[in-house]
């Protein structure tokens, strides 16, 4: 398959827009934009932080020898904590300039969550921020590894972490198991510049930069593992598609420490010499649940200009498809795909990983350079084909046009409900039930029944100032969809107390045991 992108390079042969790997790209990103403004942080419009283009090259270069001074070498993995702003960057190119893991930690994840990432990904060292948003990440470490209490910071022994070995944070009054800044910074005096060059120059194309650890509606968290060229790739491409210029505002909607704000923002801004701006007001910190049917108020404020997205996930490095309408009658999750964009093979395809014929549903599956090269600590063969498509869980409906082939997304594979033997997708319920007048949004799950498979249960949230009348719903679907598409009980859920998973998407399993408690049928 072909890698040329069709990008216009930036800054020549030896530019941003030809780098293969991350240092390359801090390198060629700092000769080019120099004292340009690169990553900033506003409060109410007012910046409170920021860092240029060469204080971002200078300052991840000292953490780097710091690093490497404290052993961190090509293939070591070092987690960190921080969200989106000058630090986070500072962090990522530090780690990945000298050949290390950068492992970048959700700031929402809960302490018992915390130590599976932390046990999962192997890290050795851990570096954090001590507050954000009014939460302690010291403390929530604490609490989640109680026996840090007492430890040397520079010689832990974590039976639940057993490879880590050190942890790092900003701020003051910190316990004798935390180190300060200091621990990297002040070991980077003994580590030359001219060492770190060289160390920079056996950083490859095909060396893992980044594992990025994430979770699905329904599945646990995993860690998504990409290499610099990929990273690279993807960042040349989707630098065009954003339109990232230099100088240019780019505002960070998603968090960085997911593919979202990685891919779309931080990355190929970068690249571009524009300005990313970090505020405190991202979509993950909002009130509506990301890959769930949103209310229309919801839709306008994520809508925007062109393109118009598909799908796309972690493994994919983003997303990789997109729609020339935002929307398509009958199928409100995602924007009707006809563009997929360079590096992938796509194809449809059913159990046995044959594509299907137009007006069929199969999974989608794809393919290519920008793919995930694996997922740490998984067997390949569990979510890839043999012949190397990357199985994405996305059901998909084939229509065949004059002007071309269109891909619709119908569900998640883990997502049907099998109820009295026939399939309902919660997405077509759901959609039906929010454009009820008071209904702001629906979550739509199954709960386990001994006669019908699955009991079709929803959760509804109500518009600001409604009470709900579940019997004109009910009266309502039952005029819309086919019987066994209409919940037999529902649940008036407040906004604000929809469960959502550390990635901003709803949390159905809880929701499903939120029903069956109100049912009587949670198992003892």
């Amino acid at each position: 398959m072909t890698r040329d992108t069709g990008t216009t390079d930036i800054g020549g042969q030896d530019g941003p827009g030809s780098a293969s790997t991350f240092p390359q790209l801090i390198r060629a990103a700092a000769a080019a934009y120099g004292e340009a403004p690169a990553v900033m942080r506003e409060e109410d419009g007012q910046e409170i932080e920021a860092i240029t283009y060469r204080e971002l090259d200078d300052r991840s270069a000292l953490i780097a020898r710091g690093l490497a001074a404290r052993g961190i070498g090509k293939g070591a993995r070092v987690g960190f904590i921080f969200g989106n702003g000058p630090m986070f960057a500072l962090m990522l190119a530090a780690i990945s300039r000298i050949g290390a893991i950068a492992v970048p930690v959700s700031t929402m994840i809960r302490a018992n969550e915390l130590v599976r990432v932390l046990r999962q990904s192997d890290v050795q060292g851990l570096v954090l921020t001590r507050t954000m948003l009014g939460k302690d990440y010291v403390e929530r470490l604490l609490e989640a590894l109680p026996e840090l209490e007492g430890q040397d910071s520079e010689a832990l022994r974590l039976p639940r972490a057993p490879y880590l070995r050190w942890i790092v944070s900003s701020g003051e009054e910190l316990p004798s198991c935390i180190a300060p800044m200091e621990f990297l910074t002040d070991a980077a005096a003994g580590f030359g510049e001219d060492l770190l060059r060289e160390i920079e120059s056996e950083v490859h194309p095909t060396d893992q930069m980044v594992e990025i650890y994430t979770s699905g509606s329904m599945a646990l968290p995993k860690g998504v593992k990409h290499h610099h060229g990929p990273v690279c790739f993807r960042s040349h491409t989707l630098r065009e598609m954003m339109e990232h210029t230099p100088g240019k505002r780019v505002v960070c909607m998603l968090p960085m420490f997911w593919v979202g704000g990685l891919m779309l923002y931080l990355v190929p801004g970068l690249e571009a010499g524009s300005v990313v701006v970090c505020t405190d007001r991202t979509l993950s910190n909002s009130r509506f649940a990301m890959g769930s049917v949103l209310a229309e108020e919801d839709l306008k404020k994520i809508q925007g200009p062109k393109p118009w997205w598909g799908l796309g996930m972690s493994e994919t490095l983003g997303p990789y498809s997109w729609g020339d309408d935002f929307r398509a009658p009958g199928y409100p999750v995602c924007a009707p795909m006809d563009h997929f964009a360079p590096g992938y093979d796509i194809r449809i395809a059913d159990d046995s990983n044959r594509p299907v014929a137009a007006g069929e549903v199969g999974e989608m599956q794809v393919r290519g350079y920008p793919v995930a090269s694996g997922l740490h600590k998984i067997e390949k063969a569990e979510h890839y084909t043999p012949d190397g498509y990357y199985r994405t869980g996305d059901m998909c409906l084939v229509e065949d046009r004059p002007q071309g082939r269109r891909i619709h997304f119908t569900g998640r594979n883990g997502d049907m409900i099998k109820v009295a033997s026939s399939n309902v997708s919660p997405a077509e319920v759901e959609m039906e039930m929010q454009g009820l007048d008071g209904v702001h949004s629906a979550y739509v799950v199954g709960v386990p029944d001994q006669e019908r498979g699955n009991l079709l249960v929803a959760a509804v949230v109500p518009r600001d100032g409604v009470k709900l009348d579940f019997s004109f719903i009910e009266a309502e679907m039952r005029r819309r969809l086919s019987s066994y598409k209409v919940p037999r009980v529902y649940m008036e859920l407040a906004r604000e107390d929809v469960p959502l998973l550390h990635s901003n998407k709803v949390a159905r399993r809880e929701i499903a045991r939120m029903m069956a408690e109100q049912l009587g049928r949670v198992e003892a």
